[in-house]
């Protein structure tokens, strides 16, 4: 069975994969990218890796046309070491992801000069993500070096990495030291090894308290072992501390961060039934013959998955089901069997039929009002899991190993559900789409839509940003895609700085019903100009509350806040993306005048003088 961290195990294995590069090669440009996205997409060595980002540099120097769901990221490397040969395992890690990673690497040693010269090459590359790859012996493998000194350092780099206002991703200390004590080599504080595990410990609080996010490589090499990753003879000879061979699988982490700041992480795990949340087949079985529980080592495993899938929803990730099933059959199980930690309070959409799963997963999509690839699928049926890479490429398909033990291992060694925090309304989230499933049971029993509207009983609560919901606040601004008129991103501190600029709007809505509460689920950003035309940079929503009049409400706050900051107007701006075409005539159908157009960029402007809020079913009320 392949190793799910050091071979890509989930990945599909692709037998005609070299024959496949061959023929992307010679493709056309935007023919040749999606091949290559594909051969990303199957289970690659480190050598393979290099193969394909050679592939992928030769076609960085044809003209390419903007791919559909492609996005660029900028990510400049600063170390202390050798890290050139990780560059190709990073790009095709981003690839498989849906990011063109540019990546400038300082020269060797020099992260402070870089930082310090404002005439750098890194200044003048201007990066999105900035990652700090420090080696273990460079901090605290010198006679006199302490864990303090290591962190003090690590500090005043990021205080120099402000002044190019991006993300920073600190790489953790990777344990390479021998022991000098042995078992409780943590009471001697001047070992090397002590020293290492003394700044990882300390380094996640310290990474927190001053906004930088981790690449935890510490934390993957203790599953893999540090001797794959890490080679004493290579160190001494090419002062490689990450090992070649694991390259590719140093890369795939960094891919998945770079994924999670651009909100390109899966938001819901797809449950295929028999075989793969219990033993055996429910249909012929029965309740009483699947094989789940104690005291049965099958039974245990698929107990441990199901405690996994529990676990992943409880941080906000989303749990549907799809399976080839009587409906009645499948719910018995979930609802009467006595070792059932799964129950049908935790599931947001359970589909049961005997159409075919693709049909049913876009049905899971659309009822969740999420895309195709936001969806995670597992399935213990190799057929079936073809299947959806055939028809429905967007959704992510783990190779499932044959053994029911290892599921959650593969799809936690994927990464699919990578995250940067967990807020409270991530906690919340599947009591949330539960709620929703039943807002939609009413709409469907209820033919007025007035009727239905009022009867929600609906509350839209408005305040500027604020400390409390920062961490929600950002998020939601690097990670959604469809209701999102411009689709900017910002970091923290750069969000932070709007909320202590006197000229910027900032707001966030939260909608609650008699269902409960939908969480914030608006955020707009806007600057006052000095001709006093207040400019809409930023105008996202949920897409679980469309069609309820909450845009019309929201323009109502905006507009009523702008007034007050002593604005004239209001300027409204679309940007398309390959995901945002829903809201093309958002401000049109708001009232807004088109103002210009360029390159499928649309502008639009409402004079407040003429703006009267338009009527809705809701109470819209100042303060959270």
């Amino acid at each position: 069975m392949a190793d799910p961290y050091t071979d890509l195990g989930w990945l599909p294995v692709r037998d005609d994969w070299s024959a496949a590069l061959e023929q992307a090669r010679a493709a056309e440009s935007q023919a040749a990218l999606d091949a290559l996205i594909q051969l990303a997409n199957c289970r690659i060595d480190f050598a393979q890796t290099g193969r394909l980002d050679r592939a992928v540099q030769q076609l960085a120097t044809r003209p390419l046309d903007p791919a559909p769901g492609i996005r660029p990221i900028k990510l400049a490397i600063l170390s202390s070491c050798t890290v050139t040969h990780l560059q190709p395992g990073i790009r095709v890690g981003a690839l498989r992801r849906g990011l063109w990673a540019e990546i400038y690497e300082a020269p060797y040693g020099m992260y402070r000069q870089e930082l310090q010269d404002p005439a750098s090459g890194l200044h003048r590359f201007n990066p999105d993500v900035l990652l700090l790859s420090l080696d273990a012996r460079h901090l605290v493998g010198a006679d006199g070096s302490t864990a303090e000194g290591a962190l003090e350092l690590m500090r005043d780099c990021w205080q120099l990495a402000r002044a190019l206002d991006c993300v920073i991703l600190q790489q953790t200390l990777l344990p390479v030291f021998r022991s000098l004590l042995g078992n409780n080599e943590h009471r001697y504080r001047q070992s090397p090894a002590a020293r290492v595990q003394s700044v990882n410990a300390q380094l996640r609080a310290l990474a927190d308290a001053n906004g930088v996010e981790l690449l935890a490589v510490d934390e993957t090499a203790r599953w893999d072992g540090i001797p794959q990753w890490h080679d004493e003879a290579l160190w001494h000879r090419a002062k490689q501390e990450i090992h070649p061979r694991v390259a590719h699988v140093y890369g795939d982490q960094v891919g998945r961060v770079l994924a999670a700041l651009r909100g390109r992480s899966y938001k819901c795990l797809v449950l295929d039934l028999d075989n793969t949340v219990w033993g055996g087949v429910i249909g012929d079985d029965g309740v009483a013959g699947i094989q789940l529980g104690q005291g049965n080592a099958v039974g245990e495993a698929f107990l441990a998955f199901q405690r996994y899938a529990l676990e992943l929803a409880g941080r906000g990730v989303i749990l549907a089901v799809c399976s080839k099933n009587d409906e009645a059959n499948a719910l018995e199980a979930f609802e009467h069997h006595p070792e059932m930690l799964l129950r049908p309070k935790d599931i947001a959409c359970f589909v049961a039929n005997w159409n075919d799963k693709a049909t049913n997963l876009r049905k899971i999509a659309q009822r969740l009002n999420i895309g195709l690839d936001a969806l995670v699928f597992a399935d213990d049926n190799p057929f079936e899991r073809n299947l959806i890479r055939q028809e429905l490429p967007q959704v992510a398909v783990p190779e499932l190993p044959e053994d029911p033990a290892c599921y959650a291992g593969c799809i936690a060694a994927a990464g699919y559900f990578e995250g940067l925090t967990v807020t409270s309304e991530d906690q919340e989230r599947g009591a949330q789409y539960q709620a929703n499933e039943q807002r939609e049971q009413l709409r469907e029993s209820v033919t007025d839509l007035g009727a239905y509207l009022t009867s929600l009983g609906m509350q839209l609560r408005h305040a500027p940003f604020d400390e409390i919901g920062m961490a929600r606040i950002v998020q939601l601004i690097n990670k959604t895609n469809q209701f999102n008129l411009t689709t900017r991103r910002y970091t923290q501190p750069e969000v932070m700085a709007m909320v202590s600029d006197p000229h910027c709007l900032h707001v966030q809505l939260r909608l609650l019903d008699r269902f409960g509460d939908n969480g914030i689920i608006a955020l707009v950003i806007g600057r006052l100009s000095a001709s006093r035309e207040l400019a809409l940079d930023t105008w996202l929503m949920s897409c679980r509350v469309l069609g309820r009049q909450v845009e019309a409400a929201t323009l109502s706050v905006i507009a009523a806040r702008a007034r007050r900051m002593g604005a004239t107007a209001l300027l409204g701006e679309y940007c398309p993306s390959p995901k945002n075409g829903m809201v093309k005539d958002h401000y049109g159908k708001l009232g807004f005048e088109l103002s210009g157009e360029d390159e499928g960029v649309t502008r639009w402007r409402l004079p407040l003088e003429r703006f009267e809020p338009a009527p809705v079913l809701m109470n819209i009320v100042e303060g959270m």
